[in-house]
């Protein structure tokens, strides 16, 4: 938490003043915070570890005024969504994609995902197909090739963090220890050397949303069923699922620096897309190319959206 003054609450947290609104929506069983900001087609955005909607702050208020309706929302166990004990598997958190979008009265968007985000714009496109007019992929490749990637020796060495959170409780609370040190660590980590991302605010911020339990247990609990259900059923049953191509207009976004998911891991990704496919490799960034480099990103959003194919 902040040092010194009144201690802030997760709404003075996440509820980011700015050009945009705040409301929760049900969904999927859960009540779920998101920020909006325009109108026209829905381009629902998803953001990543260990984040919150707050980091689309710089593409929300571009793509309103490029005319689409531009909402980020707070994944389950993140920001001001509900942090429930189960449901960080990617069907129920496609499901949960799936159904903030009809709660926000539309049948289907474009959905834009960084990290996390990204992988469960992957899967919902395969899952719920019905419910996906385009995805833009951030910072990580499809699950079957992040899947063969931690048997990878190289990505198994930069995606580490993956393997060192598996333990019981003793990762949440390292994660949170020191005023939330380790996050703070991460953030420059996978962040272009020398590129300010993140600056105390950012850092701040995403410390203190974290600190409120139990999403750090929520945000962790993502990373172990991705590892652990190599070993099970419902992995191999997941990725049987995904061997099915992704056949809506798919933009990849990677940083040329990214240390966490290597360019080279994200980019094989492209086998798994059968339609309209577009690569972006964007200098100077690493893991947070919209937070970094945020204005190449937006560039490149805005000229894919306005080609890739999709009702509207």
């Amino acid at each position: 938490m902040t040092a010194g003054g009144p201690v802030p609450s997760l709404r003075d947290v996440v509820e980011v003043a700015g050009p945009w609104q705040h409301r929760s929506v049900a969904a999927n069983g859960a009540q779920f915070h998101v920020a909006e900001a325009g109108t026209g087609p829905l381009v629902l955005l998803l953001h990543g570890f260990p984040e919150f909607w707050w980091t689309w702050r710089h593409q929300l208020p571009a793509l309103a005024q490029a005319g689409y309706w531009a909402v980020a929302m707070d994944l389950r166990g993140y920001g001001g969504s509900d942090k429930t004990p189960r449901g960080y598997d990617p069907y129920t958190l496609s499901a949960d994609v799936t159904g903030v979008i009809r709660a926000l009265g539309r049948r289907s968007a474009v959905l834009v995902g960084h990290g996390w985000g990204g992988f469960f714009s992957w899967s919902t496109a395969v899952l719920r197909p019905g419910h996906v007019d385009a995805i833009g992929v951030l910072s990580t490749g499809h699950p079957l090739e992040m899947r063969r990637g931690l048997r990878s020796r190289d990505q198994r060495g930069a995606g580490g963090h993956a393997l060192r959170v598996q333990l019981p409780w003793r990762p949440e609370r390292a994660l949170i220890a020191d005023d939330g040190a380790e996050i703070d660590r991460l953030l420059r980590a996978w962040s272009a050397p020398g590129g300010g991302f993140p600056d105390e605010d950012a850092s701040r911020r995403y410390r203190d949303a974290l600190s409120f339990w139990p999403a750090p247990h929520c945000s962790l609990e993502y990373h172990r069923w991705a590892f652990r259900s190599l070993f099970r059923l419902d992995g191999r049953r997941f990725a049987a699922r995904m061997s099915t191509p992704v056949t809506v207009p798919v933009l990849q976004l990677h940083g040329a620096a990214d240390p966490a998911v290597l360019p080279s891991t994200a980019r094989r990704s492209r086998m798994h897309a059968q339609g309209p496919y577009h690569w972006v490799e964007v200098p100077g960034a690493g893991h947070f190319p919209q937070e970094e480099q945020p204005q190449a990103v937006t560039t490149a959003l805005l000229d894919w959206l306005a080609v890739a194919s999709f009702p509207r």
